[in-house]
C-alpha cells in the first residue's frame, strides 16, 4: 500500500506451500522458514534496538518470537486466517457504551493480534512483549499468581510503583462489569473462549526511553480457557484507557507504525509514538469518528481500481454511515483485507477478467491460479489519497511460485453493519500514520522487513 499510483516491486511478503489432502482437496499453507522443526536453517535473532520514542515491531509468530506455537506453521497460518472472521464479529459488535475492553456475548470473539512490541512495566523495569492492537483500548497483562494464565509475565510484588485502583477511581467506571472486593476495583470479561478476571491497577510503563507513571491497566488474576494471548495486549484505540488517551500530554495522540512481513525474523518494524520524527512526505485522508464504534479508525474509501479500470461498486456499499457503524476501518489485527460482499465480488470479477488463466480455489481463497500470471495492480481510493497496493501485497504465492491467490475476501454476512477492513497484509512495509488531533491518516511506502 502506498500513497500514490506508483508500484515498486520488492521481495514477497509471504511464501506459502500448499499441500493437498486426498479426496477432500484440503489445502495447507506453509512457510517453511518459520517451521519450528527447521533448526538447521534457523535465523539468528538479533537484539532489539530501540531509541527515542520508537519501539520495534515483530510478528507474533515470527521465527524469533518467544510466542511461536509448538504446532506447525501450516496449522498456525490457517488458524490466523480463520480468526479473521471472528475478529470482524468483534469489530462490528463494538458499541458506544462504557465497555472499553472487549466483551463477548456468547460468541467466538477470538481477537487475533499478529504483531508484538517490547515494553517495560514496573520499578525496577520488567520486560514484556505485548500484542499491538489499534482497535482495542486498554492494556492488560497476565500477572504473577494468575490462575490459568499460560505464563506469568509481570510480578507486581517486585514493583515499588505498583498499586491497585479503588472503586472510586474514574477508570473503574470505564471497564466492563466492575466489582469491588474491599476497596479494590476488579472486572470480568469474556475473551474468545476464555473468561477473565483482573484487578484494575496502575504502574510505570516504559516505552523505549519514555517513562509513563501511573499507567492504568488490567492485571489478570484468573483465566479459564486458552484464547487469552500470553504476552498481554497494548491497546492503541481511541477510548479513555488507551495508550493515546493516557499519554496525550507526551505523544499528543499521534503514532505511526510500519508492519514487517510475516517472514521477518526480528523486530524489523517500528512503532513511532508522538509527532516528532514522523514522515513529512506523506499523503493523507481524513480520519473519521463513528459514535457507534468510537475506538475504531475510520477512513472514507470511495472507490477501487483494478489495473486501469474503476470497479463499479454501489456508493452505499462503501459509504461511511455514523448512524449504523458502516464504512471502512484500518486494523492491525485482521490478516487479510475484507470487503463487504458486493464490493468484493465486483473487485474479484474484474480481477479475474484481467488475468488469463483458469481460476481455482484454495481453502478460503476463491481466486487462485496455477502457473505464472500477470496480475493487475489494485488501487484503493480514499478522499484526498490514492493508495496503490504493490503486487506482493495483493497476491499470496506458493513457495515454488506455481500457485498464487488474490489475498482478499468477502466480509461475513452475519455481523451488524458490516465494515470494510484494510488489514495487516495490505499494510506491510508501509508507514501508516494516525494523527488524531488533526483528524487524518497518512500512508507512505517504507520497507521495514
Amino acid at each position: 500500500m502506498e500513497g500514490d499510483s506508483k508500484t515498486t516491486p520488492f521481495l514477497p511478503i509471504a511464501m506459502l506451500a500448499f499441500l493437498f489432502r486426498c479426496c477432500c482437496c484440503l489445502f495447507i499453507l506453509s512457510l517453511p522458514w518459520l517451521d519450528s522443526t527447521a533448526h538447521a536453517s534457523a535465523p539468528r535473532c538479533a537484539a532489539l534496538q530501540q531509541h527515542g520514542s520508537t519501539l520495534g515491531i515483530m510478528h507474533l509468530y515470527g521465527p524469533c518470537s518467544p510466542f511461536r506455537l509448538a504446532k506447525s506453521w501450516e496449522e498456525t497460518l490457517l488458524e490466523m486466517a480463520a480468526a479473521d472472521e471472528a475478529r470482524l464479529l468483534y469489530l462490528t459488535n463494538l458499541r458506544s457504551t462504557r465497555v472499553i475492553l472487549p466483551v463477548g456475548s456468547g460468541r467466538q470473539l477470538l481477537q487475533s493480534t499478529t504483531y508484538i512490541v517490547r515494553t517495560n512495566v514496573g520499578t525496577p523495569r520488567q520486560p514484556m512483549l505485548m500484542a499491538l492492537d489499534i482497535s482495542n483500548d486498554a492494556a492488560w497483562v497476565p500477572c504473577a499468581g494468575c490462575v490459568g494464565c499460560s505464563r506469568s509475565v509481570f510480578d507486581s510484588s517486585k514493583s515499588s510503583t505498583y498499586s491497585t485502583l479503588g472503586c472510586q477511581a474514574v477508570q473503574c467506571k470505564q471497564v466492563p462489569n466492575p466489582s469491588c472486593a474491599g476497596s479494590a476495583c476488579s472486572f470480568n470479561l469474556t475473551y474468545g473462549t476464555s473468561t477473565v478476571q483482573a484487578n484494575l491497577s496502575r504502574d510505570t510503563f516504559t516505552f523505549s526511553n519514555d517513562i509513563v507513571p501511573n499507567y492504568a491497566f488490567g492485571c489478570l488474576q484468573h483465566v479459564t480457557g486458552g484464547s487469552v494471548p500470553p504476552q498481554g495486549l497494548l491497546g492503541l484505540g481511541r477510548g479513555p484507557l488507551s495508550l493515546l488517551s493516557q499519554t496525550q500530554n507526551l505523544y499528543h495522540s499521534t503514532f505511526s507504525y510500519c508492519l514487517p512481513s510475516f517472514k521477518s525474523p526480528n523486530f524489523a518494524g517500528s512503532l513511532k509514538l508522538g509527532p516528532i520524527a514522523q514522515p513529512k512526505r506523506i499523503k493523507y485522508t481524513p480520519l473519521l469518528r463513528n459514535p457507534r464504534r468510537p475506538s475504531l479508525y475510520y477512513v472514507n474509501m470511495i472507490g477501487i481500481t483494478v489495473g486501469r479500470r474503476v470497479v463499479n461498486i454501489p456508493p452505499e456499499v462503501l459509504a461511511f454511515n455514523p448512524a449504523t457503524g458502516a464504512g471502512t476501518i484500518i486494523d492491525s489485527g485482521t490478516v487479510i483485507t475484507r470487503l463487504v460482499e458486493p464490493a468484493y465480488v465486483a473487485v474479484r470479477d474484474v480481477f479475474r477478467r484481467r488475468v488469463n488463466g483458469t481460476v481455482t480455489t484454495l481453502g478460503g481463497f476463491d481466486t487462485c491460479y496455477v502457473g505464472p500470471i500477470r496480475p493487475p495492480t489494485i488501487t484503493l481510493h480514499f478522499v484526498g489519497m490514492n493508495v496503490t497496493l504493490p503486487l506482493d501485497n495483493v497476491m499470496i504465492h506458493s513457495t515454488a511460485g506455481t500457485i498464487s491467490c488474490l489475498a482478499m475476501a468477502a466480509a461475513p454476512l452475519n455481523v451488524n453493519s458490516v465494515v470494510n477492513v484494510i488489514a495487516s497484509m495490505q499494510q506491510q512495509n508501509h508507514r501508516v500514520l494516525f494523527d488524531v488531533p488533526n483528524s487524518r491518516v497518512g500512508v507512505s511506502r517504507e520497507l521495514c522487513s
